[in-house]
């Protein structure tokens, strides 16, 4: 099934969660954000929110600067 990830489009398996997504994009442990369908997931729902064809995820970094 196809995906958007950060506006590119993705193949993934069948039950894959938002999590499996932030996992794959990055291994910050903090300061990640991550919305399905242009509604936040909170954190603690990363890894029971899946995706369904066609859905929408974007993964958010937080970026340190000066």
């Amino acid at each position: 099934m196809e995906v958007t990830v950060n506006g590119e489009r993705r193949a993934v398996d069948p039950g894959t969660t938002v999590g499996d997504l932030v996992r794959g994009l990055t291994g910050a442990a903090n300061g990640v954000a991550a919305a399905l369908n242009d509604e936040v997931v909170p954190r603690a729902g990363w890894d029971t929110a899946t995706v369904a064809e066609n859905d929408r995820v974007d993964v958010l970094t937080a970026v340190q600067g000066g």
